[in-house]
């Protein structure tokens, strides 16, 4: 494909071309030198590993500590399943429009300063939904977070792009990814364990709590970038930019594959705790919240997933972590409560290492302004997670775990689809 030409001195250089010209921190130019990315096994790398996971952490803990107090919100405020999970539904939503403007956003002003302001913005609005005693507060609440932390999600994965060395971008994302995991599980676990002893009220302000601590450590110990080149927020340079993403041959399927994974991920954790609340399992609020124990296995396979693409190629590791996903699924449309969870992990192991190699993947494949790229990728990601994990609900209600888990391998069985036409392509754009 032939790239474009550019409009103007503004618009961001590929990597390779970017090693020799001036680079720009957040705030200020440097002179014209070589700079080098950040290694494996420096000191540098791991204060960059610790303030992504804190903030990979934070984020997920955010987003999905309502999950599995679903039914417990469907009870307080007298709304159907699918009602209550509006309250995910409508974070991951505004996440996804707010990635729109907050990695364009990025590529002009710089990273660290936009997720530093999203992840207390999210903090503060958790703990004020704590105060909410109508349905709609809490909806609005729920809003603003998801809208907050779309300066984070996107930015984090450009931020590791820019800085670190290309040989091991795809291990870091992965370290970065399973911050994401273990902050799913935790944001559930706590909502769920204390919400059962307490409420959901103090459940939800513990996270907010622990979320602002993690902000202020990720503040004050992510490096500045070095390799981040400031762009233009001219309307007509993002449109140049959007054009050269969609015209790319890889990128358009990565989103598809993002929409997909995300849309069946959630769909499974919203439903599966009306499932064991009720026969012939009857659990516990509690011990709900106890199996989100099963978000730790994705601590391990997604850097593992990234370790293996260096070895086997992004396309064969992603089909395979699809094809986990689909095994673990169809595990839990089995009774006996050890299968189910067995089928949990599974599924759980095969989703991050999904989602660490389609979201490294997307900073090989982008040619330019790579802020915009990783927001589209995960504008797709939670739209899938919005609309999948809301329509669920109807399978649920119509078709009972049954229809979940046949929706779910709908979406998975389209998702090899995608994984198998982009197995063909190579890795990065041709430029």
């Amino acid at each position: 494909m032939i790239t474009p030409p550019r409009a103007a001195a503004s618009l961001p250089l590929t990597p390779a071309e970017s090693d020799n010209v001036a680079t720009v921190s957040d705030s200020k130019c440097s002179t014209p030198n070589k700079l080098p990315y950040i290694e494996r096994g420096t000191p540098q790398f791991m204060l960059v590993t610790l303030a992504l996971f804190s903030a990979g952490l934070a984020t997920f803990a955010l987003l999905y500590c309502v999950q599995p107090i679903l039914p417990v919100l469907s009870q307080d405020f007298g709304v159907t399943p699918a009602e209550s999970s509006l309250s995910l539904s409508l974070s991951t939503g505004l996440l996804a429009v707010g990635l729109l403007f907050t990695g364009p956003l990025s590529d002009a002003i710089g990273r660290k300063s936009v997720m530093v302001i999203a992840l207390f913005l999210a903090a503060i609005f958790t703990l004020i939904c704590t105060f909410m005693t109508s349905w709609h507060g809490i909806l609005l609440m729920r809003a603003l977070i998801g809208l907050s932390l779309s300066g984070v999600a996107a930015v984090g994965m450009t931020y590791l792009s820019e800085e670190i060395h290309p040989g091991v971008v795809a291990f870091s994302m992965g370290l970065f990814i399973s911050g994401n995991s273990i902050g799913g599980m935790s944001g559930r676990l706590i909502t769920g364990v204390l919400s059962d002893f307490f409420s959901w009220r103090i459940a939800l302000a513990v996270i907010g709590l622990t979320a602002l601590v993690l902000a202020t450590l990720f503040w004050r110990i992510l490096p500045a970038s070095k390799h981040f080149r400031a762009t233009s927020l001219r309307p007509r340079t993002l449109l140049v930019n959007f054009k050269l993403h969609l015209h790319d041959q890889g990128l358009p399927l990565l989103f598809a594959a993002g929409f997909l994974l995300m849309g069946s991920f959630v769909t499974l954790f919203n439903y599966i705790g009306y499932r064991l609340l009720d026969d012939p399992y009857h659990l516990s609020q509690a011990v709900v919240g106890f199996l989100s124990v099963v978000y730790l296995i994705g601590s391990y396979s997604s850097p593992k997933a990234g370790a293996l693409t260096s070895r086997f190629g992004r396309g064969p590791v992603l089909l395979a972590s699809i094809l986990i996903m689909l095994m673990g699924v169809i595990i839990t449309a089995f009774s006996p409560i050890v299968l189910v969870f067995i089928g949990m992990l599974l599924f759980t192991a095969g989703f991050f290492a999904a989602h660490s190699v389609a979201s490294s993947w997307i900073g090989r494949r982008a040619r330019r302004a790579k802020g915009q790229a990783s927001s589209l990728y995960l504008f797709s990601f939670y739209v899938g997670s919005s609309i999948a994990g809301t329509l669920g609900g109807v399978f649920w209600h119509s078709f009972g775990w049954l229809g979940v888990v046949a929706f779910i391998s709908l979406m998975l069985f389209l998702s090899i689809l995608v994984a198998y036409y982009l197995n063909k392509l190579p890795e990065a754009a041709r430029i």
